[in-house]
């Protein structure tokens, strides 16, 4: 969500912080990039302003609204009464459904069965539950992305559910993987449920479609890969 987009949502920002909060209107046209602090917006009226918002949108406003100008509160907004991110990808993998199990439940093999993952360090196990850290290859600016997840694997139900501990861009992220045989072999389907933070790059949108062209290369790589061992070579 650009502000651009936001235009007519920071003129309804402009009309609560003029009603409801004492903000000189034209002070705010004179300076639209101006803090909603340099705007002469104190504590008081911050918290009228949140519960506005929270009223009309559902949104909380954090405390360092402050800092942000109309146009970034408009933003804020906008992004967080937009609806969450959900993606859901599957494959048929031509393997047994203990195989694929065993392969890709196996974490500290992914940066061999995924093309992006760099490393894949376990930092604690508790049963059926694994703590590690993943290290993305650098991107194109290079950076190498990396986080710490959590997942918990039910062997009796072929389901696993993770999510991110670290959450970086994510407001949060949320996976859920699924294994279930058909007549083909194994279907292995992703399910990731998430919302982005305002500061992030992508909004829920954004991200979505991100994950979705990202889901169909990684699984299609997997898919050869685990087919690979099935006929007796290796998952490398």
């Amino acid at each position: 969500m650009t502000v651009a987009d936001s235009r007519p949502l920071a003129t309804e920002i402009t009309d609560i912080l003029v009603t409801h909060c004492g903000l000189d209107a034209d002070a705010a046209a004179r300076a639209p990039a101006a803090s909603l602090a340099e705007l002469g917006m104190d504590s008081l009226a911050l918290l009228e302003l949140s519960a506005v918002v929270a009223d009309r949108w559902r949104v909380k406003i954090p405390e360092q609204a402050a800092e942000l100008s109309i146009a970034g509160v408009a933003d804020l907004v906008a992004r967080r009464a937009e609806p969450p991110g959900h993606t859901e990808n599957s494959i048929v993998i031509d393997a047994p459904l203990e195989l694929v199990w065993d392969l890709t439940n196996d974490v500290e093999n992914w940066p061999r069965l995924f093309t992006e993952y760099a490393s894949a360090q376990v930092l604690r196990r508790d049963g059926d539950t694994v703590l590690f850290r993943l290290t993305m290859h650098p991107d194109e600016n290079g950076v190498a992305w990396s986080w710490v997840s959590e997942r918990t694997a039910d062997p009796a139900t072929r389901q696993v559910r993770a999510h991110r501990v670290e959450t970086g861009p994510f407001e949060y992220m949320n996976i859920h993987w699924r294994y279930d045989t058909e007549p083909d072999g194994t279907r292995m389907t992703w399910t990731q449920d998430f919302a982005m933070k305002p500061t992030a790059p992508l909004d829920n949108a954004g991200m979505t479609a991100r994950i979705n062209a990202n889901s169909t290369v990684q699984l299609a790589v997997i898919k050869e890969r685990v087919e690979r061992a099935h006929r007796g070579g290796d998952n490398g």
